[in-house]
């Protein structure tokens, strides 16, 4: 997240807890013709069993914190406020987003080229304080959380149903059998 995103979560991320919610991040999107303000929300994790962010959340988010960023009044010039449940493809902005998704796979854009990389998709493997190590074809990669521009989680499109299964032998290749 820029330093004016991680600003205005800092400020609206109390509003959005005391309507039962919780402020994932924000994206500040400048522009010459007008920003894009856009909050991702959720549910609590405790309570993320039993419902999901509706369309009435991002309403009710919507008009509480337009009133506050009216009056904090943090971005100058015009702008559009978008209120978002996280997706499928669901962003991940701090160290405890990428631990709660442990052994799926995340896209992530590095603010700074490492062993020649600008991105990278993997399986998020480990989290160990500010460090996150991805399974890349099998090979740790570990990224600084500081490094980390933007991240989301890749969706298992068949696992939700939504892609049809390989047929047998031709899903991902499978590693040969070692030899006794």
């Amino acid at each position: 997240m820029t330093d004016k995103a991680n600003e205005i979560s800092a400020l609206l991320a109390p509003t959005v807890t005391s309507m039962g919610l919780e402020l994932l991040g924000a994206e500040y999107l400048p522009s010459p013709g007008g920003a894009v303000l856009r909050l991702y929300i959720d549910v609590p994790q405790a309570e993320a069993e039993q419902r999901n962010v509706g369309i009435e959340d991002c309403e009710a988010v919507s008009r509480e914190v337009s009133a506050q960023l009216d009056v904090e009044d943090p971005i100058s010039g015009n702008y559009t406020l978008e209120v978002s449940s996280p997706g499928v493809d669901r962003p991940l902005f701090a160290p405890s987003h990428f631990e709660r998704f442990l052994g799926q796979s995340a896209k992530v854009g590095l603010k700074l080229p490492q062993d020649g990389r600008r991105r990278l998709q993997g399986r998020i493997d480990k989290i160990q304080g500010d460090t996150i190590t991805f399974d890349i074809d099998g090979q740790p990669f570990e990224v600084a959380f500081d490094n980390i521009d933007k991240a989301k989680l890749v969706p298992d499109w068949v696992a939700l149903g939504m892609a049809p299964k390989p047929p047998p032998g031709k899903g991902p290749a499978k590693k040969p059998a070692k030899k006794k």
